[in-house]
């Protein structure tokens, strides 16, 4: 069963419910930010990257500590390239069915990843490279004040085509375009599950939210608004230009 058509509603129940949360950027800017889950995939996401390249486009990845593991070279071929790094867990377990400890692990079990693959300072990235987007987009408030308390800060979305489930190309660009609004958190996927597709899916969406007007934008900056979160003080100069290369 899909669930697509149900997002957008639980978008709006959610997002004042967790506002501690990034569920979108401001109504007011002409703006979205496409961001994409679970990869890097040896072979899904370089396609994609050139894409972006294509268009000058910074996105925001979220990875999987283990295929960062797995494609070491595609992880650093993301930073190198200056897109925002976000963390989505090592493995793709959502977090109500973990433990504390086991969450705080898995985000720095990733971290380290990342740093191995990018040939960084683990110092840097555990300051830079603290945007969560919990599995399933699954958790508990007593798990997201614990993320608060080890420095992470928490990414959802307001527009989730479920692109994973393939229904088709021209499926999920409607489902973008259809509710594509000024702020606009995008989420789509470049691994296992929906990778097959992205970089069509990108290479159709992108032209039309340009024709719309829309800017594209990382995660960094849509926090820059956010009421209770600020932006990182070191992480978005940084993380766009290779430093600390070993």
């Amino acid at each position: 069963m899909e669930f697509a058509l149900f997002y957008p509603y639980l978008h709006q129940i959610l997002k004042p419910t967790f506002p501690a949360c990034l569920w979108s950027g401001s109504s007011g800017k002409r703006v979205v930010a496409l961001t994409f889950d679970d990869g890097p995939h040896p072979r899904h996401t370089q396609p994609l990257l050139d894409l972006l390249d294509d268009h000058q486009i910074s996105a925001s990845f979220f990875l999987l500590g283990q295929c960062v593991d797995h494609a070491p070279e595609v992880a650093r071929a993301i930073y190198q390239r200056g897109h925002w790094m976000g963390l989505h867990g090592y493995t793709h377990r959502s977090f109500p069915m973990l433990t504390n400890a086991e969450i705080r692990t898995s985000l720095e079990k990733t971290q380290e990843a990342i740093a191995r693959a990018c040939h960084l300072d683990l110092s840097f990235v555990q300051q830079a490279i603290c945007d969560v987007r919990p599995p399933n987009g699954l958790f508990t408030p007593p798990q997201l004040q614990r993320l608060d308390q080890w420095g992470f800060r928490p990414v959802m979305w307001s527009v989730v085509p479920e692109d994973w489930v393939r229904p088709g190309i021209e499926v999920v660009v409607g489902r973008v375009m259809s509710q594509v609004c000024d702020g606009s958190l995008i989420v789509l996927h470049d691994g296992y599950c929906g990778g097959e597709d992205v970089r069509a899916i990108a290479a159709r969406i992108i032209p039309l939210l340009k024709a719309q007007g829309y800017e594209f934008v990382t995660i960094d900056e849509l926090w820059q608004n956010h009421p209770t979160h600020g932006p990182r003080q070191s992480s978005a100069a940084s993380i766009s230009t290779p430093l600390d290369a070993r």
